[in-house]
């Protein structure tokens, strides 16, 4: 299920699972490495502008992040790694 409303904690969390540093989502994503480390400073829904949100969304759905809705696994939103279908 795709979500419209993309969290922080789901930014750092993925993150997390492709250990990646901000600098590698910035690299990544075409955001600058102040504006991620400024967007990661907050908690709640990524604010700023709607593009920003969907360049670092993209970069990470990109890596096989998968972003979850309230429900689908947990009480709330979150992310998990997609398995590679390539048998490493």
């Amino acid at each position: 299920m795709s979500i419209e409303i993309l969290s922080i904690r789901q930014i750092k969390a993925a993150r997390a699972l492709l250990d990646w540093s901000q600098m590698d989502l910035a690299e990544q994503s075409g955001v600058s490495y102040p504006t991620i480390a400024r967007l990661e400073t907050g908690d709640g829904p990524v604010g700023g502008r709607k593009d920003t949100a969907s360049k670092i969304r993209s970069a990470l759905e990109t890596q096989g992040i998968q972003f979850l809705d309230s429900g689908e696994v947990a009480a709330g939103p979150g992310v998990a790694l997609a398995q590679s279908s390539s048998n490493d």
